[in-house]
């Protein structure tokens, strides 16, 4: 058993984020089951991870941690500025990403660090060799940006379906590889994605850990409390540096697949409305940074396609033989759109996370030549 006796650092802090602080060599998912399983224990009641300490509280954990020395795991009492590192202010933290520091980025808004950012690793999409399809992407491969006791965020990579269905082999979604995961893991619930993004789009999807989470979050979703900033590159270049696209889209299905037309009317027409701002202007493209604040099928690449400028890599709505130059020139085998962030509040903490360009269109970018002066 170890006993920890809470301290004026630690007061008024989560249980799960205590742990979190107290014990930072061992993994989220240790902290998670000992909470799930009933080993924790406050001034002798069984522990709920989001329940707020107080100073003075004793806290005990029926589970021997192995970065826990057998003499620590006798050892009552606790400095948290000396054995922990540094202080905390005793108060609510209100961070993002639960990370444990937090930068300032360019833009003038508080984001996570290292914590709370996908690795900028190449996936394997499209173009990938059928050895490495074959070679059991799954769950072992998730990369999480972020695990929490109520959701997770994934970095999606482009090729692999957010959830089953036609063309789908079975076993070969990220919603399948989230259910293995959390088998792996130990949960009583599958987890389940709150949205979904285009096979073809990379970047961040949330997926729930309970039921009450993925009601929430779909709600949230739903009353647009989750703003979702893409990455995409585009044809040509925009005449305003910024801007906003409100047309509606209608969905058309056929054998080749289901297409959205934009600028209808009729009882089938769904408002559509997609703000962007150009981050940087290169020769014959343009960078964009885009916010939704409507999220339909193929939203970005229909209302770009319908002005003249379609996303670089779409093979449904784009310039074809711009994307067979693009391949050959600049070796872009996939999609250019990314879902690089997501922002919402989360029981009062405002979450912010980020998520770079995977390496094989941060690559595209960098064979490209800048025009002009670059936006924030």
């Amino acid at each position: 058993m170890i006993t920890r006796v809470i301290d004026r650092n630690f007061a008024n802090m989560r249980l799960d984020r205590f742990l979190r602080k107290a014990f930072p060599d061992e993994s989220l998912s240790v902290f998670f089951a000992v909470i799930r399983k009933k080993k924790v224990r406050v001034n002798g009641v069984v522990g709920k991870a989001n329940q707020m300490l107080a100073e003075g509280d004793t806290v005990c954990i029926y589970e021997n941690f192995k970065s826990v020395s057998e003499e620590e795991k006798n050892n009552v009492i606790a400095q948290a500025h000396g054995r922990f590192g540094s202080a905390m202010p005793a108060c609510k933290q209100s961070v993002a990403a639960f990370a444990s520091h937090v930068i300032a980025n360019p833009e003038g808004v508080k984001q996570s660090t290292a914590e709370g950012f996908a690795k900028a690793k190449s996936t394997w999409g499209k173009s990938a060799s059928p050895a490495e399809k074959q070679s059991g992407w799954g769950a072992k491969e998730l990369d999480l940006i972020i695990q929490t006791e109520d959701y997770v965020v994934v970095n999606k990579p482009s090729g692999l379906a957010s959830q089953p269905g036609s063309g789908t082999r079975p076993g070969e979604s990220l919603v399948e590889y989230l259910w293995e995961w959390g088998r792996r893991e130990g949960l009583d619930f599958k987890p389940t994605i709150a949205h979904r993004l285009d096979q073809e789009t990379s970047g961040m999807i949330i997926a729930a850990l309970h039921g009450d989470t993925l009601r929430e979050l779909t709600r949230m979703i739903r009353e647009h409390e989750v703003d979702k900033f893409y990455y995409a590159l585009v044809k040509g270049n925009l005449k305003k540096d910024k801007g906003t696209i409100n047309e509606t889209l209608t969905r058309t299905d056929a054998a080749k697949g289901s297409k959205m037309k934009v600028g209808e009317t009729g009882k089938n027409a769904q408002k559509a409305v997609t703000h962007y701002r150009v981050k940087q202007h290169y020769e014959g493209y343009d960078l964009v940074k885009i916010k939704l604040e409507t999220g339909r099928m193929h939203q970005i690449r229909a209302h770009f396609a319908s002005i003249g400028h379609p996303l670089l890599g779409d093979t449904r709505y784009g310039d074809f033989a711009l994307n067979r130059e693009a391949k050959k020139q600049l070796g872009l085998h996939r999609l250019f759109l990314h879902s690089c962030r997501l922002e919402f509040t989360w029981h009062g903490d405002k979450i912010v996370l980020d998520c770079p360009l995977p390496k094989e269109l941060q690559s595209v970018v960098d064979q490209l030549k800048p025009i002009r002066h670059e936006h924030r």
